[in-house]
């Protein structure tokens, strides 16, 4: 197999796909990455590239998403489906630990978190500000999470640029998209003009280390000039559909604003927008025991702050209504998060606009609290 030096952009084409699929197994990888199933484009364990959505875009609107056939074989042609790599390292339901009574003794054990290493093949530029953003709150304060921990350690990031954003994306405004930067092992482009080709380059030692297996051949200055005018696109198309500056101040300057009266009107307080979310994390335990005394487990489920039991405390509720819970997790996403962790927690990608079953749009809830200033201001 010819080889080709890592440390520059080379050209793969597409039919050689399975070629980086084959490395990755080398290793001893478990293969997560999108797949058409369900009428969505799901995340998934991959057994080779035709495992791939090839020819399948999405079309998204608020509370809207569907599944549509393109008229070329792009196997990342899609903005973003329901599924974030959330579900991959903050698992929906784990389980901590497991207590038996043996012998009249007592033993605990702690849950062991997966022993095989995790490729994520397919991760945009968005999802990869999500993992980050993740791994700051795992992992970046005093205390890290054991197993979040264990399964990020054995993670290699293929990314792939976003040339498709959906109607709902608004990356571009939060500077976490659409092209790959940093925070990954290997990032495609896929090429559709003329060959169907995949420019890629590595950002890691690992990263060149499977690079230098692939059948590549060197990119050409047209290749690159290409992946600069996909990207360059895509933010275009993205532009002016969210305004980030002052953000903070906006949100915190209005909490007694009436127009979260307005959005709880709406609100189902369903938890749609935090599950599909790829930085929420919120999550409680539950205790189940066996009704002999034999045994017991503690689990760490999801959760969401649109819960009303989540703001349950001894003397009461914090949060006893749909315009206090809808208010606690916007100023949180967009402005308190930067106060916690000192970025966003929002990257942009429009899940939760999609998938709230009312198709609120948080960018135009953004827009109705900057038209009340605005009308404030010149009363």
């Amino acid at each position: 197999m010819p080889t080709t030096p890592a440390t520059e952009a080379v050209v793969l084409a597409a039919a050689d796909l399975d070629s980086l699929f084959e490395a990755l197994r080398g290793r001893g990888y478990r293969i997560v990455g999108p797949t058409a199933r369900d009428g969505a484009i799901v995340l998934d364990e991959l057994g080779g590239p035709g495992d791939l959505p090839a020819g399948w875009t999405d079309e998204q609107a608020p509370g809207s998403y569907r599944l549509a056939r393109r008229d070329d074989a792009a196997v990342f042609g899609y903005a973003v489906g329901p599924h974030s790599w959330k579900q991959e390292l903050l698992p929906p339901r784990v389980r901590l630990w497991q207590a038996r009574r043996d012998d009249g003794g007592l033993t605990i054990e702690e849950e062991e978190p997966p022993s095989q290493p995790t490729a994520f093949v397919g991760v945009k530029p968005c999802e990869l500000a999500a993992i980050a953003i993740q791994d700051r709150v795992f992992l970046g304060g005093r205390f890290q999470d054991r197993d979040y921990a264990a399964r990020r350690a054995g993670v290699f990031l293929v990314a792939v640029d976003c040339g498709d954003p959906s109607d709902l994306c608004f990356c571009a405004a939060l500077g976490s998209g659409p092209g790959a930067t940093e925070g990954f092992d290997l990032a495609l482009t896929e090429l559709l003009d003329g060959e169907h080709r995949f420019l890629a380059r590595a950002g890691s030692p690992a990263g060149e280390a499977v690079l230098a297996e692939l059948p590549a051949r060197p990119a050409a200055a047209a290749d690159l000039a290409r992946r600069a005018d996909i990207v360059a696109g895509a933010a275009q198309e993205m532009a002016g559909r969210f305004e980030a500056d002052g953000i903070h101040a906006l949100l915190t300057g209005n909490l007694d604003s009436p127009h979260w009266d307005v959005v709880a009107e709406r609100c189902l307080s369903c938890g749609n927008c935090t599950l599909v979310c790829p930085t929420c994390f919120c999550t409680h335990v539950e205790d189940t025991s066996a009704l002999d005394g034999s045994s017991a487990e503690r689990t760490r489920v999801w959760d969401t702050c649109f819960s009303l039991r989540y703001a349950e405390m001894h003397g009461g509720n914090t949060r006893p209504a749909t315009r206090s819970r809808y208010r606690q997790w916007l100023t949180h996403k967009l402005a308190t998060w930067q106060d916690q962790f000192g970025t966003p927690g929002c990257v942009g990608c429009g899940r939760c606009i999609a998938w709230c079953p009312v198709g609120i749009d948080i960018r135009e809830e953004v827009r109705s609290f900057r038209a009340e200033e605005d009308q404030h201001a010149h009363a």
